[in-house]
Formats: C-alpha cells, structure tokens, sequence
C-alpha cells in the first residue's frame, strides 16, 4: 500500500503512559497542532496519548537534524503555515523521527520525556492561520436528502454528478473544538407570512464535514492537476459547518449561504497528516451505473485508485438534562468518508483549474458526509426530515434543531485489519443564546 512504512507498524509501541491502545493518539498518529501552557503564547506540538509534546523545545535540545529539524524550524511561530508550506518531505522525516523518539526502547527517552506536557492542562488553537475557506458539497447522500425536500422526483441539480460543486466562505469565524457558539440573528420569512422577520434563529443545525488543510500553494493562474493535488494537502480536521436552517431558506437564492453560515464554524484542532491516514486510503468508489464520467481535468488512474477515505464518522449530542442527569451523549448518526461523490484530489483540481491560487493555511470542507440510511444523516434537517419527524433521546427528550445549551461533538475513527486505529481528537461546541 502507498506510503506505508515502519512508523504504520500496528507491534509499535510508545513509552509515554496511557499512548498504545489511545482511541485517537496512538504513536502511529502523530497530529499537529498549535497548544498553549497557561497564559503562554501558542506552540508547536505533537500529540500522543494524553500527552502533547514540545516541538520547538525538541528542536532546542538537539533531538532534531537534516529535514526534520527543518520541518520544526518551520513550526517555531504562533502557526503552522510555513511547517504546511514546506510539503512532504520535512514533515515525513519530522513525522519518522518523531516515531524514533516517542517509541519503546528509545535512549532519549528521558531527554524527551522533560519536553511533554499533560493535555489536560494545556489549551488549544487554531492549528494554522486560515486566509481563505472554501465549502464544497461532495457527500451525495446529503444532497439527494436535501433535494428531495425540495425536488423529491428529481433531488440532485444537473450539474452535480459533473463538477464538485462549491462556495467560498467566511474564515474569520473559524474556531477550534470546544469555544462555544453564539446562536445567530437573521432575516427568516415563514411560507405562511406575508413579510420577513428578524430575530434569532429557530432551526440550528450542525454540518458533518471533514476540513482539508492546504499545504503548498499554487501560483496564481497555475491550475492543479488532479494527479498532483495531493502533493498541495496537509493534513486533515472534523469540521462543523454550523448552519442557520431558517436564515438559509430565506437568503440562499439565487447567491447561496450568506449570514445562515459565517456566524461560526468549528474545527478540531489537530492536523491529522497525509501519512498517519496512509492504511485508510481506499479506491474512490465506483459510481452508478449511467453516472457521467468525470471530465478529463478531474480523472486520474491514481486518484481513482486510492484517493479516497474509510474513515467512521459519528455525530453525538449532549443535552442540559443528559448532562445533568449524568447520561451519556447521545450518538445521533454514523456515516463514513466513503460516501463522498469527489476525492479531495478532485476538489483542489476543481477549485484551481481556473487559475484560483491556493495559499499554505487554507481550508477545505467537503460538505456534509451524509450516509445512505436514516442513522447515517450528517445534519439535523435531514435526520428530523425538515423538523417534521423529531429525534427522540435516552433523556426523553426531543429534538428538532439544536436549542441553547446543547452541545454537539464530532468524531471520526480510521480502523483496519493489520493496522493500528486512529482518530482525529473531539470536535465539540456548546450552543449558546443568542444577543439579545
């Protein structure tokens, strides 16, 4: 398989306590990501188990050389852009002696073991400083459910199964995992009432979605091709597109998303790398029978063959009073990366063929991942069929869309035989009210 090597082995074994056996951080991880100590200023670091450990403090020591220590040299600001920059091959040999270092047996284990800290202690940050953000809408079985509220003999638009279909949006309102969000104001016009109102919104919703991070850029009026796209990609994150149902129906047409989408969006804060998610790569489903083949610029033998994704994904709802009758969240849905129509590669051709330039810290969203059954939904709109069939809880309760004080948590888990399993760490907000 493509880019598997001794940092995969499933026998490969971490002395940092409670790291073998981690459900997302294992030593065949390895994230990055930016983490504070205190009220010090945002650094480098590496996750593993329950641990983060100091990149720059690593460089420091001596414990890196040749590319490696380029890769952390990269890495010694308040973001990880240069580090995204640099491609490839620094963050392999980063990635490799980093194994080096975190496994059983190392002879520096005392060195390193002065630079990790406990990740309880620490708080998270955005990862890379993100300049632009763009959404896609690459998972099918959301669409299909989407259009067949609206379109329910004819769901999908012409052009889907042609061109990924996409937006750009708004990237200063990015967070990462656990910031809670502000419920959004806007304009909504019921189907009933004569006028718009305004006020705050009544259908919040969540978005399942999986973030790409770009690394090297392209000049501008300098397309990618598909074949070469994954040489511009990063790493990967859990997104939440959180998204102002009531606003969205009312403003969408005929320019799409506006206010329904910028009030917020919620990341996980560790960059999953190319490399750790090697043994997850899968051939790109094939497409129904009678499908369009994919125009020439977006058809590579390559990327058909292992640029897709299994990765288990779950959306998971902690209300006030499964809080505070000590229950577990409550898992609303299990869906799968396998379900996306186009390949990242797919995306990033789409997104540069006609000349746009993508810069190191950029994001992606692939648009809600939405399986084909109703357990399977990425959003509440699909799930509760536009609010008109509500989710019951182990609490009782009901949900149509989100009300204050819930909170929403997004996983996603790499597992196969022979390898070991990975996760992305938690991405997770709490709804707050609205400004009054």
């Amino acid at each position: 398989m493509t880019g598997i090597d001794h940092t995969h082995d499933v026998a490969l074994r971490s002395w940092v306590p409670e790291a073998d056996g981690h459900p997302d951080f294992p030593i065949q991880n390895l994230p990055l990501g930016m983490f504070s100590v205190e009220d010090g200023a945002p650094r480098a670091g590496v996750a593993i188990g329950e641990h983060i450990l100091d990149l720059p403090a690593l460089l420091v020591a001596g414990l890196l050389a040749g590319e490696a220590a380029r890769a952390a040299e990269a890495a010694t600001g308040t973001a990880l852009n240069q580090l995204l920059e640099l491609g490839a091959g620094p963050r392999r040999a980063l990635r490799a002696r980093l194994s080096d270092l975190l496994r059983a047996g190392t002879p520096e284990r005392d060195r390193v073991a002065q630079l990790l800290h406990g990740a309880a202690s620490c708080t998270l940050h955005l990862p890379a400083t993100i300049g632009d953000y763009t959404d896609f809408y690459v998972g099918i079985h959301h669409a299909e459910n989407i259009g067949r509220q609206f379109r329910p003999d004819n769901p999908l638009l012409p052009n889907y199964k042609h061109v990924p279909i996409g937006y750009h949006g708004r990237a200063s309102s990015i967070r990462p995992s656990g910031v809670p969000v502000r419920r959004p104001r806007g304009q909504a016009k019921a189907s009933d009432a004569a006028a718009p109102t305004f006020g705050p919104s009544t259908r919040l919703d969540y978005e399942l979605e999986l973030g790409v991070w770009i690394g090297p850029g392209n000049d501008l009026g300098e397309p990618i091709p598909t074949g070469k796209a994954p040489a511009h990609v990063a790493g990967f994150c859990l997104l939440n597109d959180w998204s102002a149902r009531d606003v969205q129906a009312w403003e969408y047409q005929p320019l799409g998303p506006f206010l329904s989408k910028n009030f917020a969006s919620t990341i996980s804060p560790w960059i999953i790398t190319p490399e750790a998610l090697s043994p997850f790569r899968i051939a790109q489903p094939p497409r129904p029978e009678g499908d369009p083949r994919p125009l020439p610029y977006l058809l590579d033998e390559a990327d058909q063959a292992g640029g897709a994704f299994d990765l288990q994904l779950d959306v998971l709802l902690v209300t006030p009073s499964l809080r505070e009758a000590g229950l577990a969240p409550h898992r609303i849905s299990a869906s799968n990366t396998r379900h996306m129509y186009w390949t990242v590669a797919q995306m990033v051709a789409h997104h540069t063929c006609g000349g746009c330039n993508l810069r190191p810290g950029d994001l992606l969203g692939t648009g809600t991942i939405s399986g084909p059954d109703r357990d399977a939904c990425g959003s509440l709109v699909e799930a509760t069929l536009g609010g008109r069939e509500p989710l019951r809880l182990a609490s009782g309760e009901e949900r149509r869309f989100l009300e204050d004080g819930d909170e929403v948590i997004l996983r996603a888990r790499g597992v196969r035989d022979g390898f070991a399993s990975i996760g992305f760490g938690e991405c997770r907000a709490v709804v707050l009210g609205a400004v009054a």
